[in-house]
């Protein structure tokens, strides 16, 4: 049976990292624990690491953030829905936003609930996300100092999420001189200038972070150890805190090329045939995991001998060639991962999750 593993030590050692590189520069910071869908188990580890803030985009994982540790704040990280404010307002402590008719409703909800709710305003730099535009943005921040159990706790942006804009050394001048303008236009202190995520950390090491940019909040790196503007690994870190195990449930001797007569299967692709194929056969094994969990362009086999045959909805097929390896029915192929084939295991309850 196939499962995911999350290794806590290596997550210890990523969280010192991060934690140890983000004092040095005088940088708050909050984990994003959207990628582990609310898997109570890897919540616990991630609350134990020591983190005082947590990020989720789901209202449900907050509540079990919440219901675990009432202390660590949490943080709605996508545009309030309208039907959603109620909970926001019951299980975050701050959300980001971006329209302000949501943060009048989310006034007139808190005031009912006798909270004060943080909001922080996310900033168009580009990427065409969720933002304010840059010309509305004085007179947004005046209509919304003006609502009652609202505080106004940040300035953020979002990059490289959608039409994959860089971060750069300008892109946070400007958000920087944001954060200046409506403090000196309202004499307000505006606390967070948020624009770090995992993209942005490689602008700490090369010195291209202005100072006014002093909180981040991150997933993908403390996860992976991921350098994304150079796609490697930090030096000091782990890329495998998450890894799969897919069980072999079959080893046949097959022929390469298909028998029949070939249409689209159920996932539209249609099988080209090699010419220099025919006659040929070839060891196939089969692993108890397919699309439903897992898409193969997301795995990093540790063994890069054999080759990704296909896949359907629940079984992956692999080409090992004459078995130099030995494998049989029974055992298990580790994979590494990347962060988009961790979110969907993780997203899937017919893959069993472990912590090792």
């Amino acid at each position: 049976m196939a499962y995911l593993t999350l290794d806590k030590k290596k997550l210890k050692k990523n969280y010192d990292y991060l934690s140890q590189l983000f004092k040095s520069n005088g940088i708050e910071w909050a984990i994003v624990t959207k990628m582990l869908c609310g898997h109570e188990p890897y919540l616990k580890e991630v609350i134990d690491l020591g983190i005082k803030e947590v990020c989720d985009a789901r209202i449900s994982n907050l509540k079990k953030i919440k219901e675990m540790a009432p202390d660590v704040q949490t943080v709605y990280i996508k545009p309030p829905a309208k039907r959603a404010i109620k909970d926001i307002i019951t299980y975050a402590d701050a959300s980001f936003n971006t329209e302000f008719r949501t943060i009048k409703l989310l006034s007139e909800e808190a005031e009912r609930q006798g909270k004060t709710h943080k909001v922080i305003i996310m900033v168009e730099l580009g990427d065409l996300r969720e933002g304010v535009m840059g010309d509305s943005l004085v007179d947004f921040y005046g209509s919304v100092f003006e609502l009652p159990n609202i505080k106004v706790t940040g300035i953020g942006s979002n990059l490289n999420c959608l039409h994959g804009v860089m971060p750069s050394h300008d892109k946070f001048i400007q958000l920087s001189l944001y954060e200046q303008l409506i403090e000196a236009k309202f004499n307000r202190k505006i606390p967070w200038v948020t624009g770090g995520t995992s993209v942005v950390i490689p602008l700490i090491h090369t010195h291209q972070l202005p100072k006014g940019i002093n909180h981040f909040r991150v997933g993908e790196t403390l996860y992976f150890g991921t350098d994304l503007v150079n796609q490697t690994i930090f030096e000091g870190m782990e890329p495998d805190v998450f890894r799969l195990y897919a069980e072999i449930i079959e080893i046949t001797k097959k022929p390469v090329v298909p028998i029949g007569s070939l249409e689209a299967n159920p996932s539209g692709e249609k099988f080209v045939i090699n010419e220099a194929d025919y006659g040929r056969t070839t060891h196939r094994a089969i692993l108890d995991v397919g699309l439903l969990d897992i898409n193969s362009d997301y795995l990093i086999p540790e063994d890069q001998s054999f080759e990704f045959v296909g896949a359907s909805s629940d079984m992956l097929v692999i080409d090992i060639d004459d078995n130099d390896q030995g494998y049989k029915v029974g055992d298990l192929i580790p994979f590494d991962l990347k962060y988009m084939g961790a979110l969907t295991l993780l997203n899937s309850t017919y893959v069993e999750k472990r912590v090792i």
